[in-house]
């Protein structure tokens, strides 16, 4: 039997804080000392703009979101550590940024080997050290090694290795990459539950939105059924927990597959948004997280748990961004560019967190965040210390859920598609790109072609929307820019503490830019 059933354009500073002493439970469960349990949301390729907490111009209804930025605190400065989906998804669980990885650009695919090594500490790790129960369910994208054939072909009667297991989780029921890349099959904590009974697939011209590419399919598994049924997953984890007594709090890791291609919205949300396929997807995603809070609503942790929903990387043009735009809809909510991009479409993302009893419903913050720091955050609250190595670039929200102004994060520093860099301190953004460094206009080739220079500066207070490049007026401040990236890239860390070393050498800057670092 399977273990699992069936713009605001505000820039600024802001911290949040989570607090390491115990949330007192109003559940009914026994302990009145029990550390909070955790729910960790990512969706795939939303944007910023997909959501009204995070854009007030927002065009599709998400009723159930709303109600949780009510009840909980929205980010309107927060950023995935990439613009794309795998390197964000290693910089989540390892408070680690991306690109101090072998990944060097571009993301894995659905045969590609595991990226995060056993040692590598993890939020699986972090948590599981805490005395909690874990569990990873959805959209993993991080590799796994799956055994081989003597032909080298994909044997899916034996066991996968190097899963979410040893990166920290106790179990997990997945799927190994986008929801567009073969192999189709689920993966229940190293097994395959049914092996492919035929190949499929969706080409862009037979389907706009719900394309995918041709590859083996499990016999127990449905395209268009796999979002429902990762919440159901979900959803029974919850229930299971809350069956047992509530002694061992859990941490799940939940990471949905939409509303990234193939955009496949069932009924009743099929043509519900009146826009296009896209938004009927954002509003089925928003309908399941719903029942998903209900869930833990029946089970009697709604009072003393914290939930974190967010996004990996920005709108992809997938979603029909000129359709869109007719309706008055941008996923980018204003600001330029989009997912895989440097500029702030690429990787600035909703990030929604609610804790009763701990953060104050319905504020706000402009504060500075990066996916990162759910590590140092979930360190403090289930009171683990903080180690050399885990966490290297990642600064805690504890201070802001309690109302402080800032917390230890100065900089950030984003990764595109393309594998260019941008430097973020206070309200100065510099891009280490002739051009957008991913899939917008200008892209890298035509940039270069058309002359513009190899370093763009963008004042994100007067020019959030990164229109003016302010790079040739402010030589002292690119140099100081330059060196402050530098130092963070060389340490092997952009928090307090000892050098570490990176996975690799790391090259970030453009081609006839030199060095000013010393």
């Amino acid at each position: 039997m399977a273990q699992f059933t069936s713009l605001a354009l505000l820039v600024g500073f802001f911290s949040v804080a989570l607090v390491s002493c115990a949330s007192p439970v109003r559940s009914g469960h026994e302990s009145a000392t029990r550390r909070p349990n955790v729910v960790l949301v990512m969706a795939d390729d939303l944007g910023l703009g997909d959501i009204a907490p995070t854009n007030p111009d927002c065009r599709i209804a998400t009723p159930d979101l709303d109600r949780l930025a009510a009840e909980g605190l929205t980010f309107l400065d927060a950023h995935s550590s990439s613009a794309v989906c795998t390197p964000t998804r290693y910089g989540l669980l390892t408070g680690r940024y991306n690109w101090r990885s072998r990944l060097a650009r571009g993301v894995l695919n659905g045969q590609s080997e595991h990226l995060i090594p056993a040692d590598r500490p993890t939020l699986g790790h972090l948590m599981r050290d805490a005395g909690y129960s874990t569990a990873m369910i959805g959209k993993w994208h991080l590799g796994w090694d799956w055994t081989r054939t003597e032909d080298g072909a994909i044997d899916f009667t034996a066991p996968v290795q190097n899963g979410p297991d040893i990166n920290g989780f106790d179990r997990y029921f997945a799927h190994a990459a986008s929801l567009d890349m073969p192999p189709y099959v689920w993966v229940d904590t190293g097994r395959i539950t049914a092996v492919p009974d035929r190949e499929e697939g969706v080409t862009s011209d037979e389907d706009r939105y719900g394309w995918y590419r041709k590859g083996p399919v499990g016999a127990d598994f449905e395209i268009e059924r796999v979002l429902p049924r990762l919440f159901d997953e979900a959803t029974s984890y919850v229930e299971e927990r809350g069956a047992q007594d509530g002694s061992e709090p859990f941490f799940l890791y939940l990471a949905l597959p939409a509303p990234h291609t193939p955009i496949v919205p069932i009924e009743p949300f099929a043509g519900r948004s009146g826009l296009n396929p896209y938004a009927d997807f954002v509003q089925q995603v928003d309908h399941h997280m719903g029942e998903l809070l209900s869930a833990l609503d029946s089970a009697g942790f709604a009072e003393d748990t914290i939930v974190i929903f967010t996004s990996d990387n920005g709108c992809s043009p997938q979603a029909n961004f000129p359709l869109l735009r007719e309706a008055g809809h941008d996923p980018s909510a204003g600001f330029r560019g989009h997912k895989a991009d440097l500029y702030e479409g690429g990787h600035r993302v909703p990030l929604l967190v609610k804790w009763p009893g701990r953060i104050a419903g319905g504020r706000t913050t402009t504060s500075i965040a990066c996916l990162t720091d759910i590590y140092a955050t979930l360190s403090d609250v289930v009171g683990q210390g903080r180690e050399a190595v885990g966490g290297e670039d990642s600064h805690s929200w504890l201070p802001l859920f309690e109302g402080e102004p800032s917390n230890s994060r100065a900089t950030l520093i984003s990764h595109s598609v393309n594998g260019q860099f941008a430097f973020r301190r206070g309200r100065w953004k510099l891009l280490f790109a002739h051009g957008s460094g991913g899939w917008s206009a200008p892209r890298e080739k035509a940039a270069k072609e058309q002359g513009l220079p190899p370093l763009q500066l963008y004042d994100l207070v007067e020019d959030p929307a990164e229109t003016k490049n302010v790079a040739a007026d402010n030589p002292e401040l690119v140099d100081e820019l330059l060196r402050d990236l530098d130092s963070e890239v060389r340490r092997g860390r952009s928090t307090s503490g000892a050098e570490v070393s990176n996975d690799r050498e790391v090259v970030f800057l453009p081609d006839g830019v030199a060095s000013r670092s010393r």
